[in-house]
C-alpha cells in the first residue's frame, strides 16, 4: 500500500498565511521610516559665520570665517563665494582658523568687491562621518538682486542617501543577528551549533552586514559628494574615501568580517560536529561490544570534557574579540568619537552595541528555533531569558548616558527631530519589554510543565524520546494516520517481502518513499509542537517581539543619521542671537510684516562698537526690494532679562529717508541683551520684532 505525505494542519495553514501579511506591515514600517529620513541632518552645526546670514556690512571684509560644533573635514572647494551674478570671488585658500576648542575656517575674499548681495555655499564632512552644508547671503553696502539660488539639495540628500540608509539598516541588522545567534547558541543552546535553520541564520547575516559594508563603501564617496550613482565607480573618489576616518573603518570591518568567518567555519565544523556525534549515538551491536565501548567511553569522557569546555572557552574569548571589534568600527566612527566625554562614549557605544546584538539578535535566533527546530530545550529557552533580562539592564545604564550627552536638555529633548525620534525609540524598547515579559511568563509554564527534563550532553537524547511519546498520543487523535519511519525504506513489520523487492530494485520509487517519510516527520513534529499551547504562546510572543525589534531597530538607524539635539539647539540659536566681535559693529537684520498695505519689508541695525559703555546706532528701512522706506515712527529698546534691566528705550531721529541715527546709547552690562524694534507703516498698522546680541 503506498503511503502518502500528510495534509498541512489548520494552524500551520493560518501560519504560512499570516507571515506574507507581517511582511507586509513590516516592510510599510521601515518604508515610511526611511522616508522621513530623508534627507539626513548635519550632525557638525553651524555655530557662527562672519559676516552672518542675511546682515549688510558698510565694507567688503578680507574673508568669511564659518564656526562649528564640532570638527569638520574640509578643502578649497568647502566654502565658494559667489557675487550676484553667480561668479566666485573667493580664492579657494582653505585658512584653519581653529583654536583650542573653537571650530572655525575661512576663506579669503578677492580685493575691490563692489556692493551687493553675495552668497556663500559650503559642505564639509562631520566628525561623525555624515555631510553637512548649507549656504547663506550676505550684502556689502546695500542689498541687491542676485542671480544666485539656493541650492535645494543638501548633502547627503538623494537616492544615493536612501541607498546608503538602506545598507546602514542591512548593516545594523547583519550585525544584530550574526552576534546575536552565536551568543545564543554558545550561552543558552549548544546542540544549536549542529541545526541546519541555526547555521543558515548566522551565515545570512554575516553574508548581509559583508555586502552592506561593502555597498557602503563604494557608495561613500558619492553620498558625500557629487550624489550620482556612477561616482561609486570613480577610483580616485574611492582612494580618497580610504584616506577617511569612515573608509578606514569599513575597511577594517571587512578585516574583522574575515575572522568572524574563520570563527563561524570553528563554530559550525569541529564544535558542530561534537554535538552531532553525541546526538546520534547508534544501537547496533552486541552486548559485549556495547561493554567494552562503553567502557571505552568512559576513560575518554573526561578528555572529551576538557577539550569542549576548551573549544567553548576559545570561541567565547575569539567571538567576543570580534563582535567588539566590529561594533569599534561604528563607535570610532560615528556619534560616540565627537562632542563631549568621547573617550567614555566610545567604549560605552560598543557595549551598548554589543547588548544591543546579544537581544535582539538572540530573540531572532530563539524565533527561527521555535518555527523551525523540534524539540528545542526547555532549559535552553530559560537560558536565553536571563541572558535577555541582563541585556536589557546594560541597555538602560548605557542608553541613559547616551541620551544625555546627545541631548543634553529637557527643551531638545521634546523641541528637536533627534529627542522626538529618542522618545519614540524609548517608547518601542517599552513596548519589547513588555512583550518579553509576556515572553517570560510563558517560559515559566513551559518550565514547571508536565515532563520537563534538564538535559545535557545525552540526556537531550532522553528528551527527544519523550517527544516521540507525545508525537505517539498525537497521531493516535490525529485524523491522518501516519507510521513512524527513521529510514528511506518502510520497516519490514508493515511492509511486505514484494514491496522491499521493488523498493530494492527502484530507485525512484525508494526517493520517493524518502521524500513521504520525511514528511511525515515533519508533520508529526508539527503536531507536536502545536499540540502545546504553552509552547505555541511562547513562539506567538517571540513573534511580536520580534516585529517590534525590527521597527526599534529602523528607528535606530535614523537615530543615526539625525542631528543630535545639542547640535540642533546650538544651530537654532544661531538664527536668533548675534554675536558681538570685539572692535567691530554688531549688525543684525529684521524682516518685518505690519499686515496693512506696503506693511512689508526689512529693518537693518549697526550697534557700533557693540560693547558695554556708550555706543552709536544705526537703523536703515528697506523695502522688500532693496528701496528705503521712510516710516512714520520707529522706536528701539534693549533689555537684559537675565539681570532684569530694562527696556531701556531708545529713540533714533531721522538722519535720511529710510535711515534713523542715536549716539550715546548706554549698555551697561555684558550679556544676552534683547534689541526690540517697533516699526509703524500707518495710522493703524505696527508691529515689534525682535532679536538678541551678546554684548562683551
Amino acid at each position: 500500500m503506498t503511503a502518502t505525505a500528510p495534509t498541512p494542519s489548520t494552524a500551520r495553514v493560518r501560519a504560512t498565511a499570516l507571515l506574507p501579511r507581517l511582511t507586509l506591515v513590516l516592510a510599510a514600517l521601515l518604508a515610511a521610516f526611511f522616508a522621513a529620513a530623508a534627507p539626513a541632518s548635519a550632525h557638525a552645526a553651524l555655530t557662527a559665520s562672519d559676516p552672518t546670514d542675511g546682515s549688510v556690512v558698510a565694507t567688503a571684509p578680507a574673508q568669511i570665517t564659518l564656526s562649528f560644533s564640532e570638527g569638520v573635514a574640509m578643502n578649497g572647494d568647502s566654502i565658494r563665494v559667489l557675487d550676484p551674478r553667480g561668479k566666485r570671488v573667493d580664492t579657494g585658500e582653505l585658512r584653519d582658523l581653529c583654536s583650542g576648542s573653537i571650530i572655525r575656517y575661512g576663506t579669503a575674499l578677492r580685493p575691490g568687491l563692489p556692493d551687493g548681495t553675495y552668497t556663500v555655499a559650503w559642505q564639509a564632512i562631520s566628525a561623525d562621518s555624515h555631510p553637512v552644508s548649507g549656504a547663506f547671503t550676505f550684502s556689502i553696502g546695500a542689498p541687491s538682486e542676485t542671480a544666485v539660488s539656493l541650492p535645494s539639495r543638501t548633502a547627503g540628500d538623494g537616492p544615493v542617501a536612501v541607498a546608503y540608509g538602506i545598507a546602514r539598516y542591512v548593516a545594523y541588522a547583519g550585525f544584530a543577528v550574526l552576534v546575536g545567534a552565536a551568543a545564543f547558541i554558545l550561552l543558552c543552546w549548544r546542540r544549536g551549533a549542529a541545526q541546519r535553520p541555526m547555521q543558515k541564520l548566522v551565515v545570512r547575516a554575516w553574508v548581509a552586514l559583508t555586502v552592506a559594508t561593502l555597498v557602503m563603501l563604494l557608495l561613500r564617496n558619492p553620498y558625500t559628494g557629487s550624489g550620482n550613482f556612477a561616482d561609486a565607480f570613480d577610483l580616485a573618489g574611492l582612494k580618497a574615501v580610504l584616506e577617511t576616518k569612515s573608509g578606514a573603518s569599513l575597511v577594517s570591518r571587512l578585516l574583522l568580517l574575515g575572522a568572524a568567518a574563520l570563527f563561524i567555519t570553528v563554530l559550525f565544523g569541529s564544535y558542530a560536529r561534537r554535538h552531532t556525534s553525541d546526538d546520534s549515538g547508534g544501537s547496533d551491536g552486541s552486548e559485549a561490544a556495547a561493554t567494552s565501548e562503553a567502557t571505552a567511553t568512559s576513560e575518554a569522557c573526561e578528555e572529551d570534557a576538557k577539550g569542549e569546555s576548551d573549544l567553548v572557552f576559545g570561541l567565547g574569548i575569539g567571538g567576543t574579540v570580534v563582535a567588539g571589534g566590529i561594533a569599534a568600527t561604528w563607535a570610532l566612527s560615528e556619534h560616540a568619537s565627537t562632542g563631549i566625554q568621547p573617550a567614555l562614549a566610545m567604549p560605552v557605544d560598543i557595549v551598548h552595541l554589543l547588548a544591543v546584538a546579544t537581544w535582539l539578535g538572540g530573540l531572532t535566533a530563539l524565533l527561527v528555533a521555535l518555527h523551525k527546530v523540534p524539540g528545542i530545550e526547555r532549559t535552553a529557552i530559560r537560558r536565553f531569558s536571563t541572558v535577555a533580562f541582563t541585556s536589557v539592564l546594560v541597555l538602560a545604564c548605557t542608553g541613559t548616558y547616551q541620551a544625555w550627552r546627545q541631548v543634553g536638555s529637557w527643551s531638545a529633548l521634546t523641541g528637536t527631530d533627534y529627542g522626538r525620534l529618542l522618545l519614540v525609540k524609548i517608547g518601542l524598547v517599552a513596548l519589547v519589554v513588555a512583550i518579553a515579559y509576556t515572553s517570560r511568563k510563558w517560559t515559566s509554564r513551559l518550565a514547571g510543565g508536565r515532563g520537563e527534563v534538564e538535559v545535557e550532553g545525552k540526556g537531550e537524547d532522553k528528551a527527544e524520546g519523550e517527544e516521540e511519546d507525545a508525537s505517539d498520543v498525537s497521531r493516535e487523535t490525529s485524523p491522518v494516520a501516519v507510521t513512524p519511519a527513521a529510514d528511506a525504506v518502510p520497516d519490514a513489520s508493515t511492509s511486505d517481502t514484494s514491496t522491499s523487492d521493488t523498493v530494492a530494485s527502484d530507485p525512484q520509487r525508494a526517493a520517493q518513499l524518502a521524500r513521504q517519510s520525511a514528511a511525515r516527520r515533519t508533520a508529526r513534529e508539527k503536531q507536536v509542537r502545536d499540540a502545546d499551547p504553552d509552547r505555541a504562546g511562547l513562539r506567538r510572543s517571540v513573534l511580536a517581539e520580534a516585529g517590534v525589534a525590527v521597527v526599534l531597530l529602523a528607528v535606530t538607524t535614523i537615530l543615526t543619521s539625525t542631528e543630535p539635539g545639542r547640535a540642533a539647539e546650538l544651530e537654532a540659536g544661531r538664527g536668533s542671537t548675534a554675536t558681538a566681535v570685539p572692535d567691530r559693529a554688531v549688525k543684525v537684520t529684521l524682516p518685518f510684516d505690519t499686515g496693512g498695505q506696503n506693511g512689508k519689508g526689512s529693518v537693518r541695525l549697526q550697534l557700533d562698537p557693540g560693547r558695554v559703555g556708550a555706543n552709536t546706532l544705526h537703523v536703515w528701512a528697506e523695502t522688500p526690494d532693496g528701496k528705503p522706506l521712510d516710516l512714520p515712527e520707529l522706536k528701539v529698546s534693549f533689555t537684559l532679562e537675565a539681570k532684569e534691566i530694562g527696556p531701556l528705550p531708545v529713540l533714533p531721529e531721522r538722519a535720511a529717508p529710510g535711515h534713523w541715527t542715536a549716539s550715546g546709547v548706554q549698555l551697561p552690562l555684558t550679556g544676552d541683551w534683547r534689541i526690540d524694534v517697533t516699526i509703524r507703516t500707518s495710522d493703524i498698522d505696527q508691529t515689534t520684532v525682535q532679536k538678541h546680541v551678546k554684548i562683551g
